[in-house]
């Protein structure tokens, strides 16, 4: 109980400090939700010092081999899907020359040049965005590198967006349960509200179940891979070490932990 009420008076003190009891009109905890960033270990759950996913471009050829993909991510977190520019994306595809902006060539291989890359949160090991972040709401896991959002904490300042040189976070402009249907498809993952960011969390609260992520699941033929990067004998690292990879802006210094095959 005293463990209850000392996180509560940390949370209370940290908004209290910016003059803020509210974030954007909504409730600092939500009775009976599940808070994604602090979800507890379980026995069962998936062990790794630092969880990282190879994207195999190769497999891809058209927005058919992605869509299934973006739809298992955005059902397994409730992403709901608003038709403006304020969409919110947590996995997303692009085109080469936007997901690598500092790969410049000309003469791109025709097939890059039409090949959908699907881009997310890079889970850096330096990450920016925790440093902007001035409530702690983005925070790295310690335990296996994963950066992770409290949505409680947010006070909506998008720091952390300003501060992302991937583009991997949306902000909730509006109230996002409101283009959500009455069933939600995982009703056991926390909704989000107005005035809140969001991001891909590497599927944290299916690692903690000993679950791979949904987006990982949905791939075919070993398109996505995910692993620890810091066990020699993993799938990803086999991946890695036989065939070539790129990541998106390497030259920042954040050690991006998600890696493209070309």
């Amino acid at each position: 109980m005293e463990f209850g009420r000392r996180i509560f008076l940390k949370r209370a003190g940290i908004l209290a400090a910016f003059g803020i009891t509210s974030a954007a009109g909504f409730e600092l905890f939500k009775p009976g939700e599940l808070d994604a960033a602090e979800v507890l270990p379980a026995p069962d759950r998936f062990r790794g010092k630092h969880w990282g996913m190879v994207i195999d471009t190769r497999k891809f050829h058209g927005e058919a081999d992605v869509k299934p993909i973006i739809d298992a991510c955005n059902k397994a977190h409730n992403v709901p899907h608003i038709e403006n520019n304020q969409n919110i994306k947590w996995i997303w595809s692009t085109g080469f020359h936007n997901a690598f902006t500092d790969q410049e060539n000309e003469f791109l291989e025709e097939k890059l040049e039409n090949t959908p890359v699907l881009v997310l949160c890079n889970h850096c090991e330096n990450p920016p965005c925790v440093r902007a972040c001035p409530t702690k709401a983005t925070f790295q896991r310690a335990e296996d590198g994963i950066v992770l959002m409290d949505f409680h904490r947010c006070i909506g300042c998008r720091f952390c967006m300003a501060a992302c040189p991937y583009g991997s976070r949306s902000f909730n402009f509006a109230d996002p349960r409101k283009f959500l249907p009455e069933k939600l498809s995982n009703p056991e993952f926390p909704t989000r509200t107005k005035g809140v960011v969001e991001k891909c969390n590497f599927c944290a609260e299916r690692l903690a179940k000993g679950q791979i992520p949904a987006c990982v699941e949905a791939a075919k033929d070993d398109a996505l891979i995910f692993g620890d990067l810091a066990d020699e004998r993993s799938p990803i690292r086999k991946a890695l070490r036989e065939n070539y990879s790129i990541r998106r802006k390497p030259s920042l210094g954040t050690n991006p932990s998600v890696y493209y095959l070309v």
